[in-house]
């Protein structure tokens, strides 16, 4: 009898552990509701969507990488670029070491000032998640960094509370990302096209 007693507290135990574990998981800060406030945040900043992903979902491909190498004259030009910024494999092995994030676009008309001011709002939307106690937090933009007229590519970046790299200057699939989350884009077939933009900010 008494060892069935023990084994019946040990059971009943185990299962008080994962009810316990399940609800941290449910209730803790990876949940959706926990990032409403910076979707928020996003469309107060002029974003048209931002969407809370699984970063599951958030698809990289080693042809991103080899069509900057090979078809755009920034490559090694700029540290946020290739070959400086994280190989597509690297990139997997980051994402898979969270669970979501925030998609963000906005439909860019002309001026690359657009582009700036979309990748400021994904720097201090890092920032806030950040300080608000979610320490992974990081954020990757849109097209190449121009902060700069040159990159100061052997002094290191001289902006780096404000420079991140594109996603997919990081081998991201945007086209397969996005449409995963029912996102307008499409190829962009000349410069005076206006066009979607995308960046990610990792929470958690």
């Amino acid at each position: 009898m008494e060892r069935r007693a023990h084994t019946m507290k040990k059971r009943s135990d185990t299962e008080k552990r994962n009810s316990e574990k399940r609800h941290t998981q449910e209730e803790g800060p990876r949940a959706p509701e926990k990032l409403s406030p910076y979707v928020a945040m996003a469309l107060k900043g002029g974003m048209d969507d931002a969407v809370i992903v699984e970063t599951s979902k958030v698809f990289t491909a080693p042809w991103v990488r080899m069509k900057c190498q090979f078809g755009c004259a920034g490559y090694g030009q700029r540290l946020c670029c290739p070959p400086y910024s994280p190989n597509p494999e690297q990139t997997r092995a980051i994402l898979d070491s969270y669970t979501r994030g925030i998609l963000l676009h906005r439909h860019w008309q002309k001026g690359y000032k657009t582009v700036k001011d979309f990748n400021d709002v994904l720097v201090d939307m890092e920032r806030a998640v950040f300080l608000d106690g979610f320490h992974k937090a990081f954020s990757m933009g849109s097209g190449p960094c121009t902060r700069c007229a040159a990159c100061n590519i052997s002094g290191g970046c001289v902006h780096p509370e404000k420079t991140r790299p594109a996603m997919e200057a990081c081998g991201i699939d945007v086209f397969a990302t996005v449409r995963e989350h029912g996102l307008p884009i499409s190829v962009v077939r000349n410069r005076n096209e206006e066009r979607n933009i995308f960046g990610l900010v990792l929470v958690e």
